[in-house]
């Protein structure tokens, strides 16, 4: 049976920052008491030619540039969002007309802040089955474009960015080793988002927004500090480990007091917990894997280390995932060089652009035919 091993990973943050000094110049807080409660400094925000699908095409390019892969030959693309720019098309359409991947499947998922670890499951399980050979996995949100910036418990949390990772088989165990996934619908109203229509909704709870983020934030750091660390003991269970073999907790970056609770629960040291909910905030999908990208990048993350990713957030969701991480690529498994990532980039670009303009064309014969 094939297994599911990570190639190549990437992240992209907007270099729009806002730190709680600014906040505080346009709603009731302050630097102290944002760090204190959250352990938030800053976060970045969305510009304005930046959205979801383009942040995440980005992440998504660096992840298969470290795995020298052509675009052309991803097989399928999960986008794990609770923010698409717009309702449908999907952003995973979007991003696989803006890599140039035109050979693969694509859908959203959304799950909240649990997306990236859904979206890794489902991925790795239609891997092993066989159904495909690879796969790119995105966490992408602008949650900047949901939050009520007059409302001083639920802006100051928030920020925009994006994370992939692309996923390979392979006969080799390793890998995705084990996964936990978990919901509790009845604790929708405690965290939600906008509505999307304006026919009839059954209500969630009576002071939820039909415009912005809502939260319950005692409710929500109640359940999230009860179920964070009993899914990773799962799925650690999963995989056949114990906490002992784990190298590395790397947590949804929510809030600083929730992950320490975590890792206290699974009797961890900090020193194996990553933490950069201080530079970034709560990014939602993209939280985990922009939080393993930087890990790697500092080298808290190395090669054959076993990582714990968990996860919760609206639905309410839960996820956590064992795994472990990859090796430098085998010689036998170098398919590109740099420069010839470049071209592909290059090459993608061009594709898209042909197709947007073989589907202008259309329009302009179909417009001409209606009117002959």
């Amino acid at each position: 049976m094939p297994h599911a091993h990570i190639r190549g990973w990437g992240k992209y943050v907007p270099a729009n920052v806002m730190t709680n000094d600014d906040l505080a110049r346009i709603v009731d807080t302050n630097d102290e008491w944002i760090r204190t409660r959250t352990g938030i400094a800053e976060r970045r925000l969305a510009g304005k030619e930046e959205t979801t699908a383009t942040m995440g095409a980005k992440a998504a390019r660096e992840a298969l540039t470290r795995a020298q892969a052509d675009p052309a030959d991803v097989e399928l693309i999960i986008v794990a969002t609770v923010t698409p720019d717009r309702v449908f098309p999907s952003a995973s359409c979007v991003i696989q007309d803006l890599i140039g991947a035109t050979n693969a499947a694509a859908f959203d998922l959304s799950a909240g802040c649990s997306g990236f670890v859904y979206a890794l499951s489902v991925a790795s399980k239609m891997i092993e089955s066989g159904a495909y050979r690879n796969a790119l996995v995105i966490g992408a949100e602008t949650l900047s474009h949901l939050v009520n910036w007059e409302d001083r418990s639920t802006c100051v949390l928030f920020g925009d960015g994006a994370g992939a990772f692309f996923l390979e088989a392979d006969e080799r165990p390793g890998g995705l080793l084990g996964f936990e996934l978990g919901a509790d619908g009845s604790g929708g109203a405690l965290l939600t988002g906008p509505l999307v229509g304006r026919g009839y909704v059954p209500a969630v709870g009576p002071e939820n927004s039909p415009d912005y983020i809502y939260m319950n934030g005692r409710a929500v750091y109640r359940f999230a500090t009860r179920v964070m660390g009993v899914a990773a003991k799962k799925a650690i269970e999963r995989a056949g480990l114990t906490i002992e073999d784990i190298d590395l907790f790397i947590p949804h970056q929510a809030n600083l007091r929730i992950i320490e609770a975590a890792a206290k629960q699974l009797q961890l040291p900090m020193e194996k917990v990553y933490v950069n909910i201080h530079r970034y905030g709560n990014t939602s999908a993209a939280s985990i894997p922009v939080a393993c990208a930087e890990a790697a990048e500092e080298g808290r993350l190395k090669p054959g280390d076993t990582v714990v990713m968990v996860g919760f957030g609206a639905g309410l969701t839960w996820a956590a995932a064992v795994v472990q991480w990859p090796e430098p690529l085998p010689n036998g498994h170098k398919r590109t060089t740099t420069a010839r990532s470049w071209f592909y980039d290059k090459r993608a670009r061009f594709v898209s652009m042909r197709h947007r303009l073989g589907h202008r064309v259309d329009e302009l014969l179909e417009t001409v035919r209606r009117d002959s």
